[in-house]
């Protein structure tokens, strides 16, 4: 079933071309991309619709990929709830789409420590700088693929598709499980610019199971996380 459906995935695929070389634009027409999902501690990245996962790809992480990226410059990539919200055709890291880090919260936490949160988050591939023989966690606390990868997530993943970050596969069972009891539920406005998805958690920091103070939805409004965390957890 995963070999039919990488090799449709493959087949949605399709180079546009220029002046007889292949370009790094393609077009895609098969499943939408609902939501990406990253573990950091497995460096995998899914590409979902809804509870199916359409592919998966190896990541690099930040050059200090432990914890929640807190301030500037501290190497980590984040971890939370987010958005792909921008888009860099010209990227010297091939291409790239970006991820809607800092939030406010984010913001909050940065300030108390009288520092900068940092940007400019991407998902991005590798371009002419990258060097053989370089660390799986290279970049500055972004996500990096291949530039084949990149060229297949620009053209999946649209601007406005939530991207969630956990550290482990077992904090994003933990967090469903905790919504699913209610703890800290139901106070999260989804603003309305936001993607009307029943599981969007968008701007909610990640919710740990025994916390009564986490902003979060509905725990009804679940159904479709907790199919992708059945799912999921056999899948390596």
């Amino acid at each position: 079933m995963k070999r039919t459906r990488a090799f449709l995935i493959a087949i949605a695929l399709t180079a546009l071309t220029a002046c007889g070389e292949q370009s790094k634009f393609k077009d895609y027409d098969g499943p939408k991309v609902t939501r990406v999902l990253l573990f950091k501690s497995e460096r995998k990245l899914y590409l979902m619709h809804q509870n199916q996962e359409l592919v998966k790809y190896d990541v690099g992480l930040g050059f200090a990929p432990e914890g929640h990226k807190e301030i500037e410059g501290d190497g980590r990539t984040p971890e939370g709830h987010y958005l792909i919200d921008k888009r860099n055709p010209n990227s010297k890291f091939h291409l790239s789409v970006g991820i809607s880090y800092p939030n406010p919260a984010d913001v909050a936490r940065a300030e108390a420590l009288g520092k900068s949160p940092g940007g400019d988050i991407f998902i991005h591939g590798r371009g002419p700088t990258y060097w053989k023989g370089a660390p799986v966690d290279w970049t500055f606390g972004c996500i990096a693929v291949t530039d084949d990868e990149i060229e297949r997530i620009y053209a999946m993943v649209a601007d406005g598709t939530p991207i969630s970050i956990y550290p482990s596969r077992a904090d994003m069972e933990a967090e469903l499980t905790a919504l699913r009891e209610g703890e800290g539920a139901a106070r999260m406005a989804v603003q309305s610019d936001l993607p009307s998805q029943a599981d969007v958690l968008v701007g909610a920091p990640l919710v740990q199971a025994g916390s009564k103070t986490v902003n979060s939805p509905d725990p009804q409004a679940l159904p479709q996380s907790a199919a992708a965390a059945s799912r999921l957890a056999n899948a390596r």
